[in-house]
Parts: structure tokens; sequence; C-alpha cells
């Protein structure tokens, strides 16, 4: 498909853009209600969440990949989920920091990974060679591999959300102890090894983020050192 010259204007009403836009909205209306009515304000943030796997899709099919939209795309997943995240705080506040230290490691690692990319002279964030790190090349080139970590990651926190709020009647499938093995305990159930897997692949983006950060410098001071020994001759 051909590539002709488009404004700024344009470029923010390209169709993934758009999808961006709605999953914003969304996004919105679920916080809205987070507090009043969890089932409403969960289908509005699964909806939200799961119109991040269109966007990508309308930009290959329509040749509509842009850095805006990769920019997007990325502030609004981590807004979205640091803002569930800072409702869990207040829900379950004797874990606050531990939420907060999620939180922390999510912006941490994917900035410095955005960062790194760019110094790097990539064309997106999502462009990891095998050489750089084997496992994070296969999370961010592997579509599927993508969709399943991300979307069980969310899960999970949607699992503590509606965890937080108590059945009006005794759960359909029983009873283990203390605890209620709802759909809620389900979910957290299910999802949590991938969760886990994903706070893993966190720690590891922003180590290797790191270590590309580190190898720029070097060559900038190396390539410093060089020209101030140049001039001194």
């Amino acid at each position: 498909m051909s590539t002709k010259p488009v404004t700024a204007g344009e470029i923010f009403l390209f169709i993934p853009n758009l999808i961006g836009y709605s999953r914003v909205v969304l996004a919105l209306a679920s916080l809205a209600v987070m507090s009043m009515h969890p089932k409403v304000c969960t289908w509005l943030y699964a909806l939200s969440c799961l119109l991040d796997a269109f966007d990508g899709m309308a930009a290959r099919k329509f040749n509509q990949s842009t850095r805006f939209g990769a920019i997007l795309d990325m502030v609004t997943d981590r807004c979205t989920t640091s803002c569930l995240i800072c409702f869990l705080c207040s829900t379950y506040p004797n874990w606050a920091i531990f939420y907060q230290i999620l939180v922390s490691l999510d912006l941490a690692s994917h900035y410095m990974h955005m960062y790194a990319t760019i110094t790097s002279g990539a064309t997106s964030h999502k462009k990891v060679a095998k050489d750089r790190s084997s496992i994070l090349s296969l999370y961010y080139t592997n579509s599927t591999v993508l969709f399943i970590v991300c979307a069980m990651n969310e899960m999970f926190f949607v699992g503590l959300y509606l965890y937080s709020f108590p059945p009006k009647t005794p759960p359909h499938l029983g009873y283990y102890k203390d605890i209620p093995l709802s759909y809620p305990t389900i979910i957290l159930i299910f999802t949590f090894p991938v969760w886990l897997l994903k706070q893993v692949l966190n720690v590891i983006q922003m180590v290797a983020a790191a270590n590309i950060l580190a190898a720029a410098d070097v060559e900038d001071r190396s390539k410093a050192a060089a020209l101030e020994s140049a001039k001194a001759k």
C-alpha cells in the first residue's frame, strides 16, 4: 500500500488513533462508576483493553502506523492500569505499598524501554532484537503472546477489583475455608501465573533498557574522549 503525504491534523484522525481515543473515553467512563457499579465498570474497562488489539490491526491494515499512535497506545495502557491499581490501594490499604511498587515498576520499565529504543534508533518500542533479549523479542514481536500476557495481567487486577465487592448472596461454587470460591477468585487463580510473568518481564525490560542506555553513555564518552585527544594533538 502506498504512502502519501499527510498533515498533522490528518494523523490525529487516522483510524487506529480514533480507536485509541475511544479507549480513553471508555476508560474514563469505567473510572466514573468504579466505586459504585462493579459490573458496568468491568465491562467498560474490559472493552477499553480489548480495543488495544484492534488499533494495531487497523494500523497495519490501513498503513497508518504512527509515532503518535504508538505513544497514545502505551500511555493509555499505563494510565488505565495505574488508575485501577490506585483504586486497589484505597480498597486494600494494607497492601498499598505493594501496589505502589507495581505501578512504579510498570511505569519505570516502560518509560526506560521506550527511551532506550529511541536512543538505539529503533522505529518502534515493539521492535526488540533477539540479541538484546530473546524473551522480550518474543513478547513484543509475537502478537498472540503479547495479547495473552497483557489480557491476563489486566484480568488479574480486575479480579482483585471484583473481589473487593462482597457478594450479595453466597457464591454458587461454595467455600474453601475462609476464601470464597466466587468468580473473582477463579479469575485470580487462573490469571496469577501470567500476571507474575508480566512483572518478571517488566524487571527484565527495565534491566535491558538500563544496559542499552549505559552502553550509549559509554559510546558517547568514548567519542568525546577521542575528539578531545584529537584536538590536543
